[in-house]
């Protein structure tokens, strides 16, 4: 049996440069995933900030012997953002593509497709195929069952099912973070780098809802797929996906990669998981066709 690969996606959240070089050094150094998404996929504002400290976490994530994905983004808005998407897909190194915008340029050569993508079934995964796609993490609200079914139509394409993380729901023209703070889009004081892991929203009840970050809403629960790797197996999955959060993010790694090699079962992982400092509670529900904030049975 193939073994079920690892992979940290990209991280969602406006981290300053010396943080994002501090935690990449320890996943390059600690973590026992295989794979590793960088970029800024969210707000292209954030761009001139964290773009100068792409190069040297590339070196130090190859250096640690992980394989580096730079991801596109989601949602570009401005010409700055189009030229990104331009200039990424032009390198040699493979890319995550998170927006249609990106195709036209990678067309015949590798790319990854990330869950911001619409693909929702086995024909639109072919069609991406025959244009380069090698690995898809599809929508985080599709079923395990429509997953596996597109699996099996495209035997040769990997399967990556988001994991690990607050769900990413949708992006917008409108800045969440800003509005919050009284500020105008335009002028928003990236006050977005005030909530690591995305800023809680609550309901006029005072119940726990969405979380949102810049542009982007998140779930406030925390998606943990806990699945053996038999069961993955079975279910043509080959790579999960942990998304970047302000904890031991090398831990969580760990305690996945122990669960994908047999050493501990489901309910040892998910009470590791709910014994740390999780900006949220855990969620299952989407992988049973539930709603995603539910904890549902595997």
């Amino acid at each position: 049996m193939q073994k079920i690969e690892l992979a940290l996606g990209p991280s969602f959240f406006n981290w300053s440069v010396d943080y994002l070089h501090d935690f990449y050094a320890r996943i390059a150094d600690e973590a026992p995933v295989e794979r590793v998404y960088i970029g800024e996929v969210i707000c292209g504002k954030r761009m001139p900030f964290n773009d100068k400290a792409w190069p040297q976490v590339i070196e130090r994530l190859e250096r640690g012997g992980k394989q580096v994905v730079f991801s596109t983004i989601a949602l570009p808005v401005t010409k700055r953002d189009r030229v990104s998407i331009h200039d990424l897909c032009e390198l040699d190194m493979l890319v995550e593509v998170n927006d249609m915008a990106a195709l036209a340029q990678r067309a015949g050569k590798p790319f990854a497709v990330g869950p911001f993508f619409n693909v929702y079934n086995e024909g639109a995964a072919q069609a991406l195929i025959e244009r380069g796609m090698e690995t898809l993490c599809p929508p985080v609200e599709l079923p395990l069952a429509s997953v596996a079914t597109i699996a099996k139509a495209c035997p040769d394409l990997t399967m990556e099912m988001f994991a690990f993380g607050r769900l990413p729901l949708a992006v917008s023209g409108r800045c969440y973070h800003a509005r919050a703070h009284k500020l105008h889009k335009d002028s928003c004081q990236f006050v977005c780098d005030k909530d690591l892991d995305g800023m809680d929203v609550d309901t006029l009840d005072n119940q726990q809802f969405l979380a949102a970050n810049g542009i982007q809403t998140l779930s406030h629960s925390v998606q943990a797929l806990t699945l053996s790797a038999e069961e993955w197996h079975a279910q043509g999955i080959g790579r999960l996906r942990l998304s970047p959060h302000d904890i031991d993010m090398v831990q969580v790694a760990r305690d996945y990669r122990a669960l994908l090699d047999g050493e501990i079962d489901s309910s040892e992982l998910e009470a590791r998981l709910k014994a740390m400092p999780l900006p949220g509670a855990l969620a299952n529900g989407y992988i049973a066709g539930k709603p995603g904030h539910v904890w549902a049975a595997d």
